[in-house]
């Protein structure tokens, strides 16, 4: 009989006493406490298993699950015996940030220092007897939601002394999701004010903290070392590139295909192939999210599980306001073809707005993209990296984001698709210009965008938009060599029976063009010109299967002819 699939459940404890559907990734104790790391970071991207496999070591380390060897029997850890004499012999510090999300820097500081409090409540037999002296003792009560930064920032140092009195060891600390407060930061604009609390709070643990035996983190993103873990030299960190703990996080294929005949679903491997698979980390190929495989397992319907449980806020932002060039590879992206790009995998929140490479690291990072290679060139071996979509699901979450750019305007976007289509110029005018009026600024990069750089900006994202809505009826491609030249927009029937479509835009220049009906034609000249319907017409579309239209701007006043 197929085991009970327990949706959500974190607790690895919870998991084994019920006898609920568990993938056994107990060989990460093993390689953890093997390598003799002293502080290890992990990134993987969302329900990826972090949060359980933190609790596994937390119930295996933890002398709290001393003499609770039934967690473990069975699974592959418990067949050295090496590792059954360690079990629940350490104190261990689990903390998680997952629901440290605040709109400003008081309230996000509140919610760290209650999670820090409420571990100095778990532990307030240390106040028992004359372990503490009565200047600790006090200490110890200022431990709560409304203490100072000083306090704060020693507070768990403190904690792992006492613990190391107490029991004559050293402590393991275990952090989850350290970065959701940091990326909570810089989304709601509190990043500088928020870095210096917690650098200090983590230099104060990880660095100067003589009472660690080890410690492990875990978190999406791999945040600079200058931004919050300034001079801590003993960090190893492992991100999706990484070869280490490759196969610890996410199912593996054979994994997967174990787990679909369990629960009668061998038929559907093609289809769950399909959909879920693709991620990659180091040399693991084939990796499938857990999530999104469980869901399944439970409903056995195909659908956008992963991808439908978070916002993608900062990823949804900073594509949306990229340049055109970041678009134009978006646009390879949703139609099936890799880029091959360079960047730092590690994420620098202050300098997001200046560097906008950044948003490939949060991209491969949050594993909306996978690197299916990664090459090292040049004299300083500078990586580059060939991405790809991860999946259908991940391809899902992207056609989704470019929707929702038109946000108020989605209607009318759509009014104009059809209008599009059906060539009525006339409704395509009503509609651009209600799509233009309330959309042209979120596509704007920089504090003061020009008239003559905002309508370039708005069509790439406008060219994605039609990607998702046409995908199924035309090939949309922009700035192609065709002809003499390149055009903007080429919108090429997958069936001969519909029109192709050529669309120039064109920013009205009033030292050339008097009204914007001139401009118009300049652009529809440009098309017949530099011949910009020769690659259709190569294909064996006639000229009168052939449509062109000028799109002339003139602030966010748009005019189609």
């Amino acid at each position: 009989m197929a085991r009970v699939i327990s949706i959500g459940k974190q607790d690895f404890a919870s998991l084994r006493e019920n006898g609920y559907f568990f993938v056994d990734k107990t060989s990460l104790i093993r390689k953890w406490w093997e390598s003799g790391d002293e502080i290890t970071l992990i990134t993987r991207p969302r329900r990826f298993g972090k949060t359980l496999n933190m609790s596994m070591l937390d119930c295996f380390f933890s002398n709290r699950y001393a003499n609770r060897p039934e967690l473990f029997e069975g699974l592959d850890i418990w067949n050295e015996e090496r590792y059954r004499s360690l079990q629940g012999t350490w104190p261990v510090l689990f903390l998680s940030f997952a629901s440290v999300k605040a709109d400003n820097l008081s309230d996000a500081k509140q919610q760290i220092n209650a999670l820090i409090a409420k571990k100095y409540e778990e532990n307030r037999f240390l106040l028992d007897g004359t372990l503490l002296s009565e200047n600790e003792k006090k200490a110890y009560e200022q431990v709560t939601m409304e203490m100072g930064d000083a306090r704060a920032s020693s507070a768990l140092n403190d904690l792992c002394c006492y613990l190391n009195r107490f029991y004559g060891k050293k402590v393991i600390a275990l952090l989850d999701e350290y970065d959701t407060p940091m990326q909570e930061a810089y989304l709601k604009g509190y990043w500088d004010g928020f870095v210096s609390y917690i650098r200090s709070l983590f230099n104060a643990v990880f660095k100067t903290n003589p009472y660690l035996e080890r410690a492990i983190m875990t978190g999406i993103t791999r945040i600079s070392k200058e931004s919050v873990f300034s001079d801590l030299n003993n960090l190893n960190v492992i991100t999706t590139t990484s070869e280490e703990y490759a196969d610890c996080f996410g199912f593996t294929e054979a994994e997967v295909f174990q787990a679909l005949e369990e629960y009668g679903l061998s038929s559907e491997w093609e289809q769950v192939k399909h959909w879920y698979d693709g991620f990659i980390f180091g040399n693991c190929r084939d990796i499938y999210n857990p999530w999104s495989i469980t869901n399944y397992l439970d409903k056995k319907q195909f659908r956008p599980y992963w991808a439908a449980t978070s916002s993608n806020a900062l990823v949804n932002r900073l594509i949306q306001t990229s340049s055109a060039d970041i678009k134009q590879k978006m646009e390879r992206l949703i139609n099936g073809r890799p880029v091959t790009v360079t960047f730092d995998e590690q994420i620098v929140y202050d300098q997001l707005d200046l560097d906008e490479r950044a948003i490939w690291s949060l991209l491969l990072a949050g594993g909306y993209l996978k690197a299916t290679e990664v090459e090292y060139r040049g004299v300083f071996q500078e990586p580059w990296y060939q991405l790809s979509i991860t999946n259908q699901e991940t391809y899902g979450m992207f056609a989704g984001m470019f929707k929702g750019w038109f946000g108020r305007s989605l209607s009318s976007y759509n009014g104009f698709i059809q209008a599009l289509l059906a060539g009525n110029k006339k409704e395509m005018n009503a509609y651009m210009n209600e799509v233009a009026l309330m959309t042209f600024s979120c596509f704007d990069t920089g504090r003061h965008p020009s008239e003559k750089t905002q309508p370039e900006r708005f069509y790439h994202g406008f060219v994605l938009g039609l990607l998702v809505e046409l995908r199924d009826r035309y090939q949309v491609e922009s700035n192609g060599e065709s002809g003499y030249g390149r055009y903007d927009i080429m919108l090429t029937p997958l069936k001969k029976a519909d029109d192709a479509i050529l669309i120039e835009f064109k920013v009205h220049d009033p030292e050339e063009e008097r009204t914007l009906e001139d401009t118009v034609q300049a652009a529809l000249r440009q098309i017949h010109e530099k011949r910009y319907d020769a690659k259709l017409k190569a294909a064996g579309f006639s000229e009168e299967k052939i449509r062109s239209y000028g799109f002339a701007f003139e602030g966010k006043k748009v005019l189609i002819g």
